[in-house]
């Protein structure tokens, strides 16, 4: 074989394998390119190959370039749309965001909606809100609670509903409190308002002092909404709290005063007893003494300061004074000299 047919030998190979390369691109990419091309989107050949190489969904980046390019938002080159897929972005989500702001005309544009795509927020939701606002319950009835209770300084309670009208505000919704935050400062301005009130007949009369009270707060500060309206679905009356506040305050009272007598009366008890046990000691004291005047009288016998007629005399006043004890007391019984 001479060189000439080597040469073409080769050449013959190379070009089996740039038709086999091409035929494979145009097998895997072929079908995209064309659907780019006929909708005059700017996606080249070496677009996809590198979306394929990156791991890119190119369908998805070619229909979402396609969808921008009618759409009129030329500014968003496949780059963009790339690199926000790569970043774990939902691109379908931020082009349709774009799509329905520009045709409401509010501002956005593709990095501030890219932000709050990455952000984790709703940014399809978040703009269809904004065009139609949307009525939030509160309190929100997946919490448990179906109803705000609060107390007027009259002591009865009120048990209120509301629905808050609010609108996405786009500029906040990075960073910004989300609709829990809404719900638990609306709830406070109720509670807050209603416990304001003298009477819970002020409220019933108008409950939209209510929305207006809480309205005036604007409540709406640092947070992805903006409140539209506050209005007060529905207020019932609830129990007399400040009477069973009092009733309870009565009882313990009660219970308190009952503890301080029994205090008292178990020292009385104490000291009588202390008494009956001191009366108890004098009367042995007294026993004691009584017990001292035979000694003290046979000592006078013995000394010569007492005779026979003094002590006959003695025995006789003390049969006398017995004597008249029992007159005076006839069912008691004689004292002992």
């Amino acid at each position: 074989m001479g060189f000439l047919d080597a040469l073409w030998l080769i050449v013959g190979i190379v070009g089996i394998g740039i038709l086999l390369l091409l035929f494979v691109l145009a097998l895997n990419f072929g079908r995209l390119w064309i659907t780019a091309f006929s909708a005059r989107a700017d996606v080249s050949m070496r677009d996809l190959i590198g979306m394929w190489l990156r791991k890119v969904n190119s369908s998805v980046i070619v229909h979402t370039k396609i969808q921008a390019w009618k759409a009129g938002l030329t500014d968003i080159s496949t780059q963009d749309l790339e690199n926000h897929y790569l970043a774990r972005g939902r691109v379908p989500n931020v082009v349709q965001a774009l799509i329905s702001a520009q045709r409401a005309k509010i501002p956005l544009d593709y990095r501030t909606a890219c932000a709050i795509d990455l952000a984790g927020r709703d940014i399809v939701d978040a703009v269809h809100t904004s065009v139609n606002p949307k009525v939030i319950d509160c309190p929100n009835p997946v919490q448990g609670r179906t109803t705000i209770d609060a107390v007027a300084k009259d002591g009865i309670q009120l048990k209120v509903k509301a629905r808050i009208t609010v609108r996405t505000n786009i500029q906040r919704l990075v960073g910004g409190a989300t609709e829990e935050t809404i719900i638990a400062r609306v709830g406070e301005g109720i509670v807050s308002a209603i416990g304001s009130s003298d009477s819970h007949k002020d409220v019933l009369e108008n409950p939209d002092r209510i929305s207006k009270a809480v309205l005036a707060k604007g409540l709406d500060a640092n947070t992805a909404f903006e409140i539209l309206s506050i209005d007060i679905a529905d207020v019932d009356v609830g129990d007399n709290i400040g009477a069973r506040l009092q009733a309870d305050q009565a009882e313990a009272d009660k219970k308190r005063f009952q503890a301080e007598a029994e205090k008292r009366r178990a020292m009385a008890i104490a000291q009588e007893q202390e008494n009956l046990a001191s009366i108890e000691a004098n009367r042995a004291l007294v026993v004691l003494a009584e017990a001292e005047i035979p000694k003290a009288i046979a000592e006078a016998f013995r000394n010569g300061q007492l005779g026979v007629m003094d002590y006959y005399r003695l025995r006789n006043v003390q049969a006398d004074t017995t004597m008249r004890e029992r007159i005076a007391d006839p069912g008691g019984e004689p004292k002992k000299a």
